[in-house]
């Protein structure tokens, strides 16, 4: 079974980080969104993987294949015009066709579910939850027979509080391209994309049965505020192993934190619910609900709720900061 992870997205939602680094590479709880996704499929026994790649498609092609090398089988597709997720999926044609099984798992998204217990459901199956406000994500409608009966894309009054989450274990692979093709040749568009709930639902209107599988939980990492969240929550997992790696002198660790390998840290109180990239250097500062990234000087700060980026330089300031790559900013006059 091959794993298709679209990985194309701008990420605007995450700017000013996404103007220098593509989404999935942004880091939580110690590494980057797609590596939690790598490793929870590589555990469940994926090789195979196809990404399909766009804005700064060359960072993620780089990443994997220097975190992974030869430990995963890489396929990259390049979706030069971002048309939907049902046109992603479309891209991989010639590397899914004929396939008896594949794994659709978008790349912004951290699952929290037993993976190895999904893939053996026996039909194909959505990942679903119920979620408080469904009116932003696909939603499922069940029949009678315990079967997805409709999908529907973001409806404006849902019947149903059960959300897709992002991944889908789909049997009839040659059925979905054969219903992503309908939509294309038909120009059939929900929100201006061609989605991927649209083309399930018309493999659903063609007979294929599909299941809905309840996720525990999931972490959609498309803003700040939910990244930060989301590090906060996977810090305090019990099977989360966190590492105090680095130089700390007259320093404070608060757990759970997360600190790579190379940090410098003096003078200073970190945590809780911290990660700190390798490298970074920080000076006489508080730092707390906080994700900083590798490289990145700290000194004379207190920071709560941030998120810094790559190699930025930040000097005495008092506050919550979204801070991009290599940006430079000193209130110390």
């Amino acid at each position: 079974m091959k794993a298709v992870i679209p990985v194309a997205g701008i990420g605007s939602r995450l700017r000013p980080h996404t103007h220098t680094q593509p989404k999935a590479l942004i880091p939580v709880a110690g590494k980057p969104i797609l590596a939690h996704i790598i490793d929870s499929l590589q555990e469940a026994g994926f090789t195979e993987f196809v990404f399909i790649i766009g804005y700064l498609g060359e960072k993620i092609q780089h990443f994997v294949d220097e975190a992974y090398g030869d430990k995963i089988t890489s396929t990259y597709v390049v979706q030069h015009v971002r048309e939907g997720i049902a046109h992603a999926i479309w891209m991989t044609k010639e590397h899914i066709e004929g396939q008896d099984e594949i794994i659709i798992a978008l790349g912004d998204t951290i699952f929290d579910m037993d993976m190895k217990d999904y893939f053996n459901t026996p039909f194909s199956s959505l990942g679903t939850k119920k979620v408080e406000d469904p009116r932003r994500f696909g939603v499922v409608e069940l029949g009678e027979d315990g079967f997805i009966n409709k999908l529907v894309e973001k409806p404006a009054i849902p019947l149903s509080n059960l959300a897709l989450v992002g991944i889908y274990k789909i049997k009839e692979v040659d059925a979905l391209l054969t219903s992503i093709q309908y939509l294309l040749d038909n120009n059939i568009r929900t929100k201006n994309e061609f989605q991927l709930t649209d083309a399930l639902m018309n493999m659903i209107e063609n007979g294929i049965k599909f299941t809905s599988y309840s996720v525990e939980n999931w972490f959609d990492c498309g803003k700040k505020d939910a990244l930060l969240e989301t590090n906060a929550i996977l810090l305090k997992k019990p099977n989360f192993t966190t590492h105090h790696n680095g130089e700390f002198v007259n320093t404070i660790i608060i757990d759970p934190v997360n600190i790579a390998l190379g940090t410098e840290i003096t003078n200073s109180i970190i945590g809780p619910n911290v990660s700190i990239g390798p490298k970074a250097i920080i000076k006489n500062s508080i730092i707390k609900e906080s994700i900083i990234g590798p490289e990145a000087h700290i000194k004379n700060s207190i920071l709560h709720d941030s998120l810094i980026g790559n190699e930025a330089t930040l000097s005495g300031m008092s506050q919550s900061l979204n801070l991009g790559d290599s940006a430079e900013i000193n209130f110390e006059g």
